[in-house]
């Protein structure tokens, strides 16, 4: 009987702690989302000329399902939400509720880029597609087989985000998975 007490207070108290490291993991991590949002502030001109040098967004090249290749260029002159994600990642899936949300509500006026690491090991292009279409999700989804757009931004972590103005500049980026009003800061620095 003691054996059989000693286990469920055990079972309680690693209960309370997993659901204590939740709520704390939960509310420390929402204060500090958008301080993460990085800005790129524009340099000051080693020329004294005045004028200020922009940060341009590195080109890549990726495919939609259909293996037909689009590349960032293609949507020069409209403000880019840029996301590389993998579907084995839980900080990627925990963010992509509000990216599709965000999507619906302003795709019209903002390209978004959900870029796929499909790395044919850890993700494949079979795990991926499964994984969109289950998920319902309505964004546009692009898979990244070569890694070139992962090495042209230099990701070592995901998820990652960037905010592309229309003239091509990163406006700012953001490493690991944000909220709907950390997303929407972003956005902000990218729309009129």
């Amino acid at each position: 009987m003691d054996k059989k007490k000693a286990l469920l207070i055990v079972v309680v108290v690693l209960a309370v702690i997993l659901v204590g490291a939740s709520v704390l993991y939960k509310n420390l991590g929402d204060d500090i989302a958008t301080e993460q949002l990085a800005v790129t502030e524009t340099p000051a001109p080693e020329n004294g000329s005045g004028e200020t040098d922009d940060v341009a967004a590195p080109d890549f090249t990726v495919y939609d399902a259909d293996g037909k290749a689009v590349s960032l260029s293609d949507y020069l002159g409209t403000p880019v939400v840029l996301n590389f994600w993998a579907s084995w990642c839980s900080p990627c899936k925990s963010e992509m509720p509000d990216f599709n949300e965000k999507y619906l509500e302003i795709g019209d006026r903002v390209q978004f880029m959900m870029v796929n690491m499909t790395d044919g090991a850890q993700e494949t292009l079979a795990s991926a597609l499964k994984f969109v279409e289950e998920s319902g999700y309505d964004f546009p989804v692009f898979y990244d087989t070569e890694l070139s757009a992962i090495m042209a931004y230099g990701v070592y972590s995901i998820p990652t985000t960037f905010f592309i103005d229309v003239e091509g500049n990163v406006a700012g980026w953001m490493p690991g998975a944000m909220d709907a009003e950390t997303l929407q800061m972003g956005i902000d620095l990218i729309i009129e």
